[in-house]
């Protein structure tokens, strides 16, 4: 991947390029940006930067042979660990190699990808994906041989805030200290959540959401759209560029996602608990990934229509459908109850992270939504 294909991120770019320029590469970097931002892309294309042997000014020649083998992600000295977890036909100790050309074909088509479509892509169904033992075991073989081709062997460890404690633990030293000419590249949506002894031991590179302008214009390439509806996709988005494709193409998790919180926030109102227990069966199906993507898009439709309530409308991003729902519903959003239902809402999420029984959780956030609602 060559730095021209990421979208935006002048900035972060220019400081990638310097560090290799100036032969002060860090030996682990750790990419943190919010969802969308493009972290995974620009790893991906510093480490195809530091291989190249006909280096440009601002890029990656894109022809050598090491630039032919990283566009297709298949360089021997490039090594990629991600979440994964048992399947119908991986019933033990799962690593990425496992999924490596599932893992190839879904990056080359888009870099920008969340986890829930990852996890849709591998078929680990209502689990959660992970970095275990097994994976840095793999991880701590191949940076011990010698490289194959390039200067540097590059692992880059994708999601790395899903890198359980005994898998962390086994990496630590070979963070600390690696071979001779080995890097490490995490990519990380929450920097928050990565344990602090490996997150300690990286340099951190902030990236910052896609710019409107950015996000638009690739919008308006992808699509064809003209300016205006490019903009309309890039409000929406709020600088994320897999939020604005799945507008685009009209995603079916969105729309479900705003079915259920109008359904959700309804219910909790009414308080009618055969209906309320009807709609918790229901989400708890769908799995935890599915769960939590429903409660950050709760956050968002709280927050912008909190924005409605103060009549910030130029800061509000939602579809025609959202509008119309809210058109009512910002009303309940008020200075006296929107911090308690972002906090009740968060904390869900919180539980679901830690394996809280989904249920529970939301009977609970149904009950304490309709006494914030109703005060």
């Amino acid at each position: 991947m060559l730095f021209k294909d990421v979208i935006g991120q002048t900035r972060v770019k220019a400081q990638l390029i310097q560090t290799v320029k100036e032969g002060r590469i860090s030996h682990a970097l750790l990419l943190a940006g919010p969802q969308g931002s493009g972290n995974l892309a620009l790893a991906i294309a510093f480490a195809q930067y530091i291989c190249c042997t006909d280096r440009q000014e601002k890029d990656s020649c894109g022809k050598c042979p090491g630039c032919l083998k990283y566009q297709k992600l298949i360089h021997p000295d490039l090594h990629f660990a991600f979440p994964v977890n048992t399947t119908q036909s991986i019933v033990q100790n799962p690593v990425s190699d496992n999924f490596l050309t599932e893992w190839r074909a879904i990056i080359l088509e888009n870099p920008y990808i969340n986890l829930n479509k990852w996890y849709d892509i591998i078929g680990i169904e209502n689990k959660q994906g992970l970095i275990n033992k097994s994976e840095s075991e793999a991880i701590i073989r191949k940076l011990n041989l010698k490289s194959y081709e390039a200067d540097y062997k590059i692992m880059i460890i994708w999601q790395a805030e899903k890198m359980n404690k005994q898998a962390a633990n086994k990496l630590l030293k070979l963070i600390e200290e690696p071979p001779d000419k080995t890097l490490f590249l995490l990519v990380t949506d929450s920097p928050e959540q990565i344990i602090p002894t490996i997150l300690s031991r990286t340099q951190i590179v902030k990236i910052p959401k896609i710019t409107d302008d950015d996000l638009a214009a690739a919008i308006k390439e992808k699509s064809g759209l003209d300016d205006e509806k490019a903009r309309e996709i890039m409000n929406l988005a709020n600088g994320n560029y897999q939020e604005a494709m799945q507008a685009l193409e009209t995603g079916e998790e969105y729309s479900d996602n705003l079915e259920h919180f109008i359904k959700f926030m309804r219910l909790s109102y009414n308080g009618k608990m055969a209906d309320i227990n009807s709609w918790i069966e229901n989400m708890v199906s769908l799995g935890r990934e599915r769960q939590k993507s429903f409660l950050v898009y709760s956050l968002k439709m709280i927050r912008n229509n909190y924005l409605m309530n103060l009549d910030q409308k130029e800061l509000v991003y939602l579809t025609d459908k959202e509008k119309d729902f809210s058109e009512k519903f910002h009303l309940i959003t008020r200075d006296s109850n929107v911090n308690e239902i972002t906090q009740e809402i968060n904390n869900a999420y919180n539980d679901i992270e830690r394996n809280a029984a989904g249920r529970i959780i939301f009977l609970d956030l149904s009950h304490k939504l309709k006494k914030l609602i109703k005060e």
